[in-house]
C-alpha cells in the first residue's frame, strides 16, 4: 500500500529494541507504516508519496517532553525576558524599553529574574526605583517567586498582606507592609491577574475552573497563546508533551484546537489536586479521563506539589538548610492526607505525579506511593516524582523497587545550563550533601525508570540544549559522575518519556503501527561532539504524519 510520506537516506535511531537502526521510515494515515532499508521503503512510494531525502542526517522518534507548562509558556513568549541580566541599571533599562513598547499594559511582567539579579534580596523599593508609576513584577526562573513594586502590590490588594494557604506567603517587611516578595502561586496570583491572564493560572494555582467560563473571543485569544507555545516546541523537535498543570478549561481549549486541526502535538493534561480538596474531588480527574482520550489529547493523571524550591527555602528538607538552624521547609500535604489521596487515586486507576525537590518531600512522596501499592496492589501504576533535586541515600533503591519513575530535568542542576551555581548551592546544599544531588545515574542503576524534560518555561525547552547539558555535566566536588550515555539520554527523551506517560502505544519509538512522529537532526547525532549539540539545528519535525516544523535545511 502506498505511503503518504517517506523519510529516507537517514541514520534512523528507532529506540525500538527489536530493530534499533534503519535507513528510512514510511508513514501512512498518520502512523508508521514501515521502518527499514532505503530500498525497502522505496517500494512503498507511489505517485502521491512525498519523499524526503534526509541526506544522511539522524532521524529519531519525535521528542517526548515529559514535564512542561504549555499554556503558561506560550503566554510568556511575549513578556520581558530577563535571563542572565544583573544589576539595577540593567534592570531599569530593560523595563524602560519594554514599558515604551507596551504603554497600555495593566502590568509589566518579566520572566527569568535570577534570585541573585541584585546584590541583595529584591524588595518593592528596588522595583519602585525601576518604575514607580506603573505596576511591574518579575518572576524567578523556577516560577515559585515573584517580586512586585508598590504599585503592583497596591493594585493586587497585597500591600498590607493577605491570608494565604499553607506554603504560600506574602513576605512582610519591617514597616508592616509587603516587602515585594511573593512566594508560591496563590501569593503572586493576584499580581499576575492584573494582566488579565488569571484564568490561565488556575490549573496550577488553585486547581479550579474559570468563572464565568471564558467567552469565544477569550478562548480564541488563549488558543493563539497555546499555538505559539506549540510552534515553539515543534521547532525543537517535540511531538508529545506532558503538561504539568491543567484543569477542564485547559482540556477544552486543546480539544477545540484538535477539532480545528490546530493541535500540532500530543498533549497529556492532569487534574491538579490541592491540599484544601476532599477526596471526592478525584471524581473530576476521572471525568477528565473519560472525556479526553484521543490520540492527540489525553488526561487521566493527578498532579500535586509536595514542596517548593531550594532558592526560597520552601523545598522540604530532612535536615536544616545550611546556616539556618531549624529551617527545613515544610510539606504542603500532611502525611496522612497525602497517603489517603495516593491510595484513592491509585484505586481509581489514576496515575500520580508529584513535584518533590527536597529530600524530605521525596521521602514523603515515596511513602505515599508505597501506601498505595500496599493498599491496592497495582504494580504498573507508573507513579512519578518530578525533579528529585536532593534525595537521601536510604531512599534511592525504593524508587526502583516500587516502580516509581524519576522524571528529572537536565537543564536544572546549577552550573549546567542557564541556572548559576549561586545562590542555590550555598542556600540549599551543604558541601557534604552535594553528592546526593541530581542523582540520575544512581537512580537508574538502582532500577528507577528515567524520563527527561525541561520544565519549560522554567528553563529553555530546547531538547538538544538539554541533551548537551545531560552529556557534559561536570560532577560537583566530592560527587560521582551522574551522566547517562548518549543512547540512554535519547531514550529518556523518547521511549522513556512515552512509557512514563502511559502513551507508549502512541509514540516514543519508530515501529509499525505507532504514531507517525519523528524529528530530523541536522547531522549525525552520534558523531557531533557533546559540547556542540546545543548549537545543532532541528531540520524537520513531523507529528501524526504532518510536518509541524521545517527548518529550511532539507529540500522538501
Amino acid at each position: 500500500m502506498q505511503a503518504d510520506l517517506i523519510v529516507t537516506n537517514a541514520k534512523v535511531l528507532t529506540m525500538d529494541a527489536g530493530r534499533p537502526r534503519a535507513e528510512a521510515v514510511a508513514i501512512r494515515a498518520g502512523r508508521v507504516q514501515a521502518v527499514g532499508t532505503a530500498a525497502g521503503m522505496a517500494a512503498l512510494a507511489g505517485p502521491e508519496t512525498r519523499v524526503i531525502d534526509a541526506g544522511g542526517r539522524t532521524v529519531l522518534p519525535g521528542f517526548v517532553e515529559s514535564h512542561l507548562h504549555l499554556v503558561l509558556g506560550g503566554a510568556e513568549l511575549t513578556q520581558l525576558q530577563l535571563g542572565g541580566l544583573h544589576g539595577l541599571d540593567n534592570l531599569k533599562a530593560a523595563f524602560a524599553a519594554y514599558a515604551e513598547k507596551h504603554p497600555e499594559a495593566p502590568v509589566l511582567l518579566a520572566q527569568g529574574a535570577e534570585y541573585g539579579i541584585l546584590a541583595h534580596p529584591v524588595t518593592r523599593h528596588d522595583l519602585d526605583a525601576v518604575i514607580a508609576d506603573r505596576p511591574i513584577a518579575m518572576m524567578a526562573p523556577d516560577h515559585h517567586t515573584v517580586w512586585a513594586n508598590t504599585a503592583a502590590l497596591q493594585a493586587a490588594g497585597l500591600l498590607h498582606g493577605a491570608e494565604m494557604p499553607h506554603g504560600h506567603v506574602v513576605v512582610m517587611g519591617a514597616d508592616g507592609l509587603a516587602s515585594g516578595e511573593l512566594r508560591e502561586f496563590e501569593a503572586f496570583g493576584p499580581v499576575l491577574a492584573l494582566g488579565g491572564e488569571a484564568h490561565l493560572q488556575l490549573g496550577i494555582a488553585t486547581g479550579g475552573e474559570p468563572e464565568p467560563w471564558p467567552s469565544a473571543a477569550q478562548r480564541e485569544a488563549d488558543k493563539r497563546k497555546v499555538a505559539a507555545g506549540l510552534a515553539h516546541c515543534a521547532a525543537h523537535g517535540i511531538t508529545s508533551m506532558v503538561n504539568m498543570d491543567g484543569n477542564r478549561y485547559t482540556c477544552a481549549l486543546l480539544a477545540e484546537m484538535e477539532a480545528e486541526g490546530r493541535l500540532t502535538a500530543r498533549v497529556k493534561v492532569p487534574f491538579h489536586m490541592k491540599p484544601h480538596m476532599e477526596l471526592a474531588e478525584l471524581d473530576r480527574a476521572e471525568a477528565l479521563r473519560a472525556d479526553y482520550h484521543s490520540d492527540m489529547l489525553r488526561a487521566g493523571f493527578v498532579k500535586m506539589f509536595m514542596d517548593g524550591v531550594i532558592d526560597s527555602r520552601t523545598a522540604y528538607m530532612i535536615n536544616d538548610y545550611p546556616g539556618a538552624p531549624g529551617e527545613r521547609g515544610a510539606p504542603l500535604f500532611p502525611p496522612a492526607q497525602f497517603d489517603a489521596i495516593c491510595i484513592e487515586a491509585d484505586r481509581r486507576g489514576l496515575q500520580i505525579a508529584v513535584h518533590a525537590i527536597g529530600d524530605g518531600a521525596v521521602r514523603q512522596t515515596i511513602n505515599g506511593y508505597e501506601a498505595a501499592l500496599r493498599a491496592n496492589g497495582r504494580p504498573d501504576a507508573r507513579h512519578r516524582i518530578e525533579h528529585i533535586e536532593l534525595i537521601d541515600r536510604a531512599d534511592v533503591p525504593r524508587l526502583g523497587a516500587l516502580g516509581i519513575t524519576a522524571s528529572v530535568q537536565p537543564p536544572h542542576p546549577p552550573g549546567v545550563m542557564d541556572f548559576p551555581l549561586e545562590p542555590t548551592m550555598t542556600v540549599g546544599f551543604a558541601p557534604q550533601r552535594r553528592r546526593d544531588a541530581y542523582l540520575w545515574r544512581t537512580l537508574k542503576d538502582h532500577g528507577a525508570p528515567v524520563a527527561y524534560a525541561s520544565d519549560w518555561p522554567v528553563t529553555d525547552v530546547s531538547v538538544l540544549r538539554g541533551l548537551q547539558g545531560a552529556l557534559t555535566r561536570a560532577p560537583y566536588e566530592g560527587a560521582a559522575d551522574e551522566r547517562l550515555s548518549l543512547m540512554e539520554t535519547l531514550h529518556a527523551y523518547t521511549a522513556g518519556g512515552a512509557w512514563a506517560a502511559h502513551i507508549e502505544d502512541l509514540c516514543g519509538t519508530l515501529r509499525p503501527g505507532l504514531g507517525g512522529d519523528l524529528v530530523v537532526i541536522d547531522g549525525d547525532i552520534e558523531a557531533i561532539p557533546p559540547e556542540r549539540l546545543g548549537q545543532t539545528a532541528i531540520a524537520l519535525t513531523i507529528c501524526a504524519g504532518k510536518v509541524t516544523y521545517q527548518g529550511g535545511i532539507l529540500p522538501l
